[in-house]
C-alpha cells in the first residue's frame, strides 16, 4: 500500500509541476511587450508567431530583446524554481517543467494556442539543465545566425547539435548512469519540438524564400 500511495503522490508532483510550468511558459511576454508600446496585436504581424524574431519585424530592437530575455528567462525559472517546491524529486520535475515550459511558449493556453517556436524557452531551459549544452547551444545559434543573417539557420543548427552535445556531456560527466540519463532525453524532446516548429522555415529555406533577419515579412 505504501508503494501504491507513493506512485500516486509522485504522479501528481509530476502533473502539478507540468501545469505549473506550462503556463509559466504560457506568458506571452511578445505580444504583451508590443501592446504596451502600442504596436499592436503580434499575431497580426509577420509571421504571427510571438517570439523575438517576429518582434524583431516591428523595428523596435530593443523590444526583441526585452521579449528574447524575458522568454528565456521564464525557461530557465522553471526548471530552477519549481524542483524546489518538491526536493524529492528534483531532477525529475525539473526536466518536466523544461519540456512543459517550452510546450507552453509553443501552444499558449493564454492566446488559444498559437505561440511560437520555442528557441528563446528552449536556450533557456537547457541552460538551466545543462549549462555548457546551453551555452554551446547559445554560440551555435549566434554564430550560425550571425554568418547566413537567417535566423532559423541559427535555430535549427542550435536544436540540431545540442541533443549530440548533451549526449557526449553526459558519458563524459556521469558514465552510465540512468539517473543523469533524464537530461540528455529531455534535450532530444526539446528539440525535436523546436525543429518541428520550424517545418516551414525548412520548407522556406530549401526554396530560397526564407527572408533574412529584421526582414518584414507578412506572409510567412
Amino acid at each position: 500500500m505504501m508503494s501504491v500511495s507513493l506512485f500516486h503522490n509522485d504522479f501528481c508532483v509530476f502533473i502539478v509541476t507540468g501545469s505549473l510550468a506550462y503556463l509559466l511558459g504560457s506568458i506571452p511576454f511578445g505580444p504583451i511587450l508590443t501592446k504596451l508600446a502600442g504596436l499592436g496585436d503580434l499575431r497580426h504581424i509577420g509571421s504571427g508567431n510571438t517570439g523575438a524574431t517576429n518582434v524583431l519585424r516591428t523595428g523596435h530592437k530593443s523590444l526583441a530583446a526585452a521579449t528574447l530575455v524575458l522568454d528565456a528567462a521564464k525557461g530557465s525559472v522553471a526548471v530552477l524554481l519549481i524542483p524546489i517546491i518538491f526536493p524529492h524529486l528534483s531532477l525529475q520535475t525539473a526536466v518536466i517543467a523544461a519540456f512543459f515550459a517550452v510546450f507552453g511558449h509553443c501552444y499558449p493556453v493564454f492566446l488559444e494556442f498559437h505561440g511560437g517556436k520555442g528557441v528563446a524557452t528552449g536556450l533557456g531551459t537547457i541552460l538551466a539543465l545543462s549549462p555548457i549544452t546551453g551555452i554551446l547551444g547559445c554560440v551555435l545559434w549566434l554564430c550560425a545566425a550571425r554568418f547566413t543573417h537567417i535566423s532559423s539557420v541559427g535555430a535549427l543548427s542550435a536544436f540540431t547539435l545540442m541533443p549530440i552535445i548533451a549526449c557526449i556531456n553526459f558519458f563524459i560527466k556521469d558514465g552510465l548512469s540512468f539517473h543523469q540519463a533524464f537530461i540528455p532525453i529531455t534535450t532530444f524532446l526539446i528539440s525535436s519540438l523546436v525543429i518541428a516548429r520550424h517545418r516551414g522555415n525548412v520548407t522556406r529555406l530549401l526554396s530560397g524564400k526564407e527572408p533574412k533577419i529584421g526582414m518584414s515579412k507578412q506572409n510567412l
